[in-house]
């Protein structure tokens, strides 16, 4: 199927939503039907970024990333699962999940001509993306921007168990008070991963790097930090 882009204006109605007032979008091909990307920056470099479960490819996090990494020379796609593509609420099943990942990752690597590939998102959808990789996906690296590790509070259910399987370099940017990640099991889980995993911790931030009023800091300045962490991790590699 040819790439699809064409420009895409929104306005930003509130912080929380806020994203670039012009991009460009492609359509990606799925065993569910095609879903939506947008597209930023050029270059040989390619991360894609997935959504969390309740959030879509306009989450606020992700496109402000994708735009500061643009910045910086490489290119950034963040898209949609089918179903929020449909404006669902509840997500596809783990399958259906992964197997868009790797439509994404194909479709890079095809229409776009990426030489490197970078997968990752927030919260689940780094986590899916892991899972694809770990079934075999080939991708240069992940990072995981909140990885939930657990349900909150439910400290004996832990997503770890693939991870082992995913060979290449990781990136977790966490905040120190994530309820779906308790520092301790979090430190132990990564130590098994030996070099290939590492860790940028947001002190006081949370699942989605908030941080309370007395850390001092305003929401642009953590997020500065974060699209920091991994503009470096992917420098330190070339990428």
């Amino acid at each position: 199927m040819p790439l699809t882009l064409g420009p895409e204006s929104v306005s930003p109605p509130r912080r929380a939503a806020v994203y670039a007032l012009a991009m460009d979008t492609l359509s990606v091909p799925t065993e569910r039907g095609p879903v939506s990307a947008s597209v930023h920056g050029e270059g040989p470099t390619v991360v894609a970024l997935a959504h969390g479960a309740g959030g879509d490819r306009r989450t606020g996090l992700l496109v402000r990333l994708a735009n500061a990494l643009a910045a910086d020379g490489r290119r950034v796609v963040v898209y949609n699962f089918p179903y929020s593509e449909a404006r669902r609420r509840a997500p596809d099943p783990p399958a259906v999940l992964e197997a868009t990942v790797s439509a994404v990752a194909g479709h890079l690597r095809s229409e776009l001509g990426a030489a490197t590939v970078v997968l990752g998102g927030k919260s689940m959808g780094g986590r899916i993306a892991s899972q694809a990789v770990a079934k075999g996906l080939a991708c240069d690296g992940l990072v995981f921007l909140g990885y939930p590790l657990h349900p909150p509070g439910q400290f004996d259910r832990l997503r770890d168990g693939h991870l082992p399987a995913v060979s290449a370099p990781m990136l977790f940017v966490q905040g120190t008070r994530d309820a779906f990640a308790r520092p301790d099991l979090l430190a132990a889980v990564l130590g098994g991963l030996g070099e290939r995993a590492k860790l940028h911790s947001i002190d006081d931030g949370d699942h989605s790097f908030a941080v309370p009023r007395r850390a001092g800091r305003t929401p642009a300045q953590v997020e500065a930090e974060a699209t920091q962490a991994v503009s470096r991790w992917l420098a330190a590699r070339g990428w």
